[in-house]
């Protein structure tokens, strides 16, 4: 049995914060003031500081002398910049996790079913968590430690949420281009790095 995930304070809280910025509570440009957040959430104020922190590294937030955190007016210009880094690690994931995910896909399959139902109710909010879910099993099937910390540091799936939120890139199906990728896996197809890179950049927004 696969014991449960315990998310720390301070990444319960980054995921309130994220949401917060998703969801529009905290437009472009307003502030977000530390104080407030640690007495909504009745906690103190350094694990507040740290997951604001962590957002500040994602380039989700700013700050500055006197003017405190505000979110960071974020342009298709710097959603895209994520796009070739991230098409690259996942070309290298691709190529390390062939032979495992040739004989098993399982861990990309049930995404797969998922975005189908995603597509099919027009429910934007699943099709970003399945498609980030597919690329991060993906990645995690290289069985490299140092790649998928790296991935999950590009804040994908925040960033993959404001594209649509904010920009309207969405697709008019995920299901179908990640069934294409599975099915390249379980072909060995020994173009499978390149196909994978081509399918990110694919995603990525336009200025």
């Amino acid at each position: 049995m696969t014991a449960p995930v315990v998310h720390s304070l301070r990444d319960q809280i980054r995921e309130h914060i994220v949401e917060g910025i998703v969801s529009g509570r905290w437009k472009p440009g307003e502030r977000i003031v530390e104080r407030r957040i640690a007495v909504e959430l009745e906690v103190s104020q350094t694990p507040v500081r740290e997951a604001l922190r962590e957002l500040e590294s994602l380039r989700l937030i700013e700050s500055a002398p006197n003017k405190g955190v505000r979110v960071r007016n974020i342009t298709a210009a710097d959603l895209e910049e994520s796009y070739p880094v991230r098409a690259g690690l996942e070309q290298i994931a691709a190529e390390l996790a062939a032979e495992r995910l040739a004989t098993d896909c399982s861990a990309l399959e049930p995404h797969v079913t998922a975005l189908y139902e995603a597509d099919s109710a027009s429910d934007g909010t699943g099709q970003v968590r399945h498609t980030v879910a597919f690329h991060r099993a993906l990645v995690g099937a290289a069985g490299n430690a140092v790649l998928l910390h790296t991935w999950e540091g590009l804040g994908i799936e925040v960033f993959t949420a404001l594209s649509i939120r904010w920009l309207g890139t969405r697709q008019q199906s995920y299901a179908e281009e990640h069934e294409q990728l599975v099915r390249a896996f379980r072909a060995r197809d020994p173009h499978i790095g390149p196909l994978v890179k081509a399918h990110v950049l694919g995603c990525a927004p336009r200025p």
